[in-house]
């Protein structure tokens, strides 16, 4: 949900900025210095836009291994996992080409990069670069917008349809605090327009996104473009929807499938080495450019070569030894007291938190229209994500007071009644020793006499029958 959450945000605010973004290739860049500067309200707009991307890239790759470790892949079926694999491999490229119409110095670089990677591909590789970059690079950046704002989104929300279940529940607290994360993000790290790429001007030394800075490291190695930029990653990503169909484990913790998680770990160790890798640039100025751009393949190689039985084997042994003291914290537990700590506030309580909460709101737009007023767009775009968090607080309060009052009390617990205890100085008659044994006298049962029933208060002859008897 996340995941689709940045989606929205992401179409909301790139409908925003479409009215004045200008896909032209001599334009794109001014059209975006004019958004950051000039519209009003678009540096906010633009910040939003680009780390929502970035969040949206983040989010869906720690979904994907979060299913990857927990085996939830095994829940419903297969088709599930395969579509979500290339839905986050489209978030990448999302990503990507959000960024290259820019058209700066850094957009540049990854253009080159991938145009060349593209060409690299056998029989078909010239077919997807005329279609993708155009000829020439007279038109790439109409290409790129056109992918950027229309294809890409489209086949996403169409794998969206098969991926994600079919009733989607948005908690009102969880999307104003996502949201106000990324607003937060936006105000403490404002992103940099970056140089305008000149043809004529030689560019400086830069390096792509954090999530393509990985192939960046490959393919700084001068090895076979085709092989580092397009087999590699390609293999990684069939590995990855073939996962289903190789994990044959009955269970689904990642402690009982011990060979599936120390694999998932080690990619991700090499993803992270990789990644470091690819930013760093030595920062000997004296050193020749290629120098310091370029990575050594055999001193490279040979530590991923060696990061795989490491890794591997250091993963597999924690995991046996979680597993033992999973084992050993579950006898202790079942022979132990249960006990479950539960924090309760009472309504007096809740009632301040929400006063403070509404007050703390009130002043937090306060200082929100202060700062946008005075030209603080960086601390106004942080208040704003602060705004969004404390009204998700107030929110979740609120919702919690009233779950709290809508539960029935329980009854009060029945009162004991206490029994009398008789004084000491109350006589009790026990009896005496002459008295037992003897037996006492049957007492004198009456005579019955028999009567006639009185049916006719004329007759005469009552009680005759009894006086016969005598």
């Amino acid at each position: 949900m996340l995941t689709f959450i940045m989606f929205i945000i992401l179409g909301i605010t790139g409908a925003l900025l479409m009215f004045y973004y200008e896909p032209i290739l001599d334009r794109a860049w001014d059209s975006v210095a004019k958004i950051n500067d000039k519209v009003p309200y678009g540096f906010h707009l633009r910040n939003i836009h680009y780390h929502a991307s970035n969040a949206m890239v983040l989010l869906a790759i720690l979904h994907m291994y979060y299913q990857y470790f927990s085996g939830r892949y095994k829940i419903r079926n297969e088709i599930l996992w395969v579509t979500g694999v290339i839905l986050g491999t489209l978030t990448i490229l999302e990503a990507f080409t959000g960024y290259d119409i820019i058209f700066s110095e850094r957009a540049e670089l990854a253009i080159s990069i991938a145009a060349s990677l593209t060409n690299s591909i056998p029989i078909v590789g010239s077919t997807i670069r005329e279609s993708m970059f155009g000829s020439g690079f007279a038109d790439f950046v109409l290409r790129f917008y056109a992918q950027h704002v229309f294809i890409l989104p489209v086949v996403m929300l169409g794998l969206m349809f098969f991926h994600m279940p079919r009733f989607l529940v948005f908690d009102v607290p969880m999307v104003m605090a996502i949201s106000g994360a990324v607003f937060i993000t936006g105000g403490v790290f404002p992103v940099d327009l970056g140089f305008k790429f000149e043809p004529t001007v030689p560019p400086g030394i830069t390096v792509p996104e954090w999530y393509l800075t990985g192939l960046y490291a490959f393919l700084r190695t001068q090895y076979d473009k085709f092989v580092t930029g397009v087999l590699w990653p390609g293999l990684f990503i069939l590995a990855l929807m073939l996962t289903p169909f190789i994990d044959r484990y009955k269970k689904f913790s990642w402690k009982d499938r011990p060979f599936i998680t120390a694999i998932g770990i080690t990619g991700i160790a090499q993803i992270m080495v990789t990644t470091y890798w690819g930013f760093y640039i030595s920062p000997d100025v004296t050193m020749p450019l290629v120098e310091r751009l370029v990575i050594d393949p055999i001193f490279f190689y040979s530590v991923m070569i060696l990061l795989v039985p490491l890794s591997f084997g250091f993963t597999y042994m924690m995991i046996k030894m979680a597993k033992e003291s999973e084992r050993k914290s579950k006898l202790a537990a079942s022979n132990g007291p249960k006990k479950v700590s539960e924090i309760k506030l009472s309504g007096k309580w809740l009632s301040w938190i929400i006063v403070a909460l509404l007050a703390f709101q009130v002043y937090l737009n306060i200082a929100a229209y202060n700062a946008a007023i005075t030209g603080m767009k960086n601390f106004n775009l942080f208040l704003t994500g602060i705004i969004l968090i404390v009204f998700a607080a107030l929110f979740h309060v609120y919702r919690y007071a009233m779950n709290e009052s809508k539960k029935i009390p329980p009854p009060p617990a029945p009162a004991i009644p206490k029994e009398k205890t008789k004084p000491v100085s109350e006589k009790v008659s026990t009896p005496k020793l002459s008295d037992v044994g003897k037996k006492e006298a049957p007492k004198a049962i009456p005579p019955q006499v028999k009567m006639d029933s009185i049916s006719d208060p004329n007759k005469t002859t009552i009680g005759s029958e009894d006086l016969k008897k005598l």
